[in-house]
């Protein structure tokens, strides 16, 4: 309307400069009507003006951004970020509190080593990549070597999303731990739950996140029952410390092929894993004040297949089964716990943290499901609230078959301690003592030791 006013009046001037230089007096009369109008469209316009002051002032003014943290008193807001796809339902209870988050953490660590380790996995100690037989084990050489890593480090994003059915979350994860040891991306959780079902790839149903210690190591405890797998999840009770999860994951089937390729040398490579059916899961958890208790087991079926015959024979399957008790004790108000596993099963070195395999040849050269027996203990102590440690042992041992070399895996052994320091609650930075052993079915072994410095920034 503003614009509209000063329109007419620029015109209306602009028609009375040619009528002042003519003398008949209905000109002048005519230039007084305008000026008339001119008054009266000033005076309109101030009117306007204070009706606009008015309205602005009865609305709420905006809400403004947060400044980011560390940002100078005054300094402006930064943009707003956007999620056009996590909205809630029109008639979600809560539908105000749809948001998404994201977190993660920047870390280095500074690793002397003592001795060796197979060169793609030097960032981390691994008992099953610690070369025996050298020549010819990867890793082989002088040893002492310094690495430097990043790896650890970390991005993810969570979002809540209130639905007629209940809350939708979703978490979206990875590190720079590539699975070849390399620095790039490894993702970790790729997930979504809506009430009790859950998709995607999460922790395994079959282990407990919960006992891992609080160690700067990646890896951790060889003899973890550990495992990212793709899954459906469904949850019937989880209410009063109590939960039950039923899951069907992703199979995989670790094959060693043993004694075979004396018979032919094609069976090193043509064998491969053939997974006809999920893995089979379900766990049962008890917590309080007093920490957990966790109970899971696992029905599956692993099996091989020879792809370099047209009729991929010889092939079969094997059922595999395991259990897995865990949980953590609290002591002195919560300030320190005790956390502990110990699993045993055929075929299950797949869901293990390190070593092993599912299925080798036998005695007949006829494929055998491989005992394993995996355990843990650690003490986690905190001395203040800026000082704590951890130390403790695992082991993941398997019962080897006699189709399996001398060479193969027989256990590995890992143990740590450490002392941390948190400066702030954002930064962890500390000093850790790893010590770990591969032994081969033959009694073959190599130790190794390093001392771990690293620093971690969470946000």
């Amino acid at each position: 309307m503003r614009k509209s006013l000063w329109t007419l009046a620029i015109v209306t001037s602009v028609l009375a400069v040619p009528m002042a230089h003519a003398a008949d007096p209905q000109v002048d009369e005519l230039k007084a009507q305008l000026q008339q109008a001119l008054k009266t469209i000033e005076d309109m316009q101030r009117r306007v003006e204070t009706l606009e002051r008015q309205q602005q002032a009865q609305q709420p003014a905006p809400a403004a951004a947060q400044a980011p943290a560390g940002a100078p008193a005054g300094a402006p807001a930064g943009a707003l970020v956007i999620a056009p796809r996590s909205v809630a339902d029109e008639n979600a209870p809560d539908k105000d509190k749809a948001h998404v988050e994201f977190y993660g953490q920047v870390m280095i660590d500074a690793i002397y080593d003592a001795k060796r380790m197979n060169p793609q996995w030097a960032a981390t100690l691994r008992p099953s990549q610690i070369p025996v037989n050298c020549p010819g084990d990867a890793g082989c050489g002088k040893d002492g070597a310094t690495t430097f890593s990043v790896r650890q480090s970390s991005l993810g994003f969570k979002s809540f999303i209130p639905t007629t059915y209940g809350q939708i979350k979703t978490d979206v994860s990875f590190d720079l731990f590539g699975s070849d040891g390399g620095t790039h991306v490894h993702w970790l959780n790729v997930w979504g739950e809506l009430g009790a079902f859950g998709v995607g790839q999460y922790y395994s149903n079959f282990m407990d996140i919960d006992v891992f210690p609080n160690t700067i190591d990646y890896w951790g405890p060889s003899g973890m029952m550990f495992l990212r797998n793709p899954q459906l999840r469904y949850t019937p009770l989880d209410r009063d410390g109590m939960k039950v999860a039923l899951s069907l994951e992703a199979p995989n089937s670790a094959i060693d092929t043993g004694k075979l390729t004396q018979v032919d040398p094609a069976f090193g490579t043509g064998i491969q894993p053939w997974n006809r059916t999920p893995d089979a899961i379900a766990s049962f958890r008890l917590e309080g004040d007093w920490g957990h208790a966790r109970a899971a087991g696992m029905v599956r079926e692993v099996g091989y297949q020879f792809v370099n015959t047209p009729g991929a024979n010889p092939s079969g399957h094997k059922t595999g089964y395991g259990v897995n008790l865990s949980g953590a004790f609290k002591f002195f108000g919560g300030k320190d716990s005790m956390t502990w596993q110990a699993a045993y099963g055929h075929a299950i070195a797949s869901y293990a943290n390190d070593g092993g395999v599912d299925l080798a040849p036998g005695a007949t050269l006829r494929a055998e499901t491989v005992p394993s027996a995996a355990w843990l203990l650690y003490y986690n102590h905190a001395w203040s609230a800026q000082w704590s440690s951890a130390i403790g042992y695992s082991e993941h041992r398997q019962s080897n078959t006699d189709g399996q070399f001398g060479s193969a895996f027989h256990k590995g052994s890992y143990a740590s301690a450490n002392v941390l320091f948190y400066p702030t609650k954002n930064i962890t930075t500390g000093l850790e003592y790893l010590w770990g052993r591969r032994e081969n079915k033959d009694g073959a072994s190599e130790p190794d030791s390093r001392l771990q410095f690293s620093t971690k920034v969470t946000f």
